[in-house]
């Protein structure tokens, strides 16, 4: 579960990499309007449109990868084995008293000492 963890983690950290990397290199709405004067960004390798679309596709699959992988790791940080017999799945209270239970434990106890033992009045 851990190897998985780390590959989903990994796979989350290039998306959200090559995610920035993509928004940075796209321009803006305003710099179309040079390319119809003839700046030159017609002759590229996707055209004026292009590569506009292209670019803005893969941002929107990185985008997606990116929440899948989000929801990939959210779900495993909370997963929890349901075997009972398995010692990881008990929580750090039922490790630490074996063979207490709630059922045998008093909730209140039945004598209440009403006057300090012996030794210790011998000491004052």
């Amino acid at each position: 579960m851990q190897m998985m963890m780390n590959l989903v983690l990994l796979v989350q950290l290039l998306s959200a990499l090559v995610m920035i990397g993509l928004v940075l290199v796209q321009q803006g709405k305003g710099a179309d309007m040079g390319a119809s004067f003839g700046s030159g960004a017609s002759g590229s390798l996707f055209g004026a449109t292009g590569s506009a679309n292209f670019l803005s596709r893969s941002t929107a699959v990185c985008a997606t990868l990116f929440f899948v992988c989000t929801l990939a790791l959210a779900y495993m940080a909370n997963y929890r084995p349901t075997a009972a017999s398995n010692d990881s799945a008990k929580t750090v209270l039922d490790r630490a008293a074996p063979g207490a239970d709630a059922a045998s434990t008093p909730a209140v106890p039945s004598a209440v000492p009403t006057a300090l033992p012996a030794a210790s009045a011998a000491s004052n």
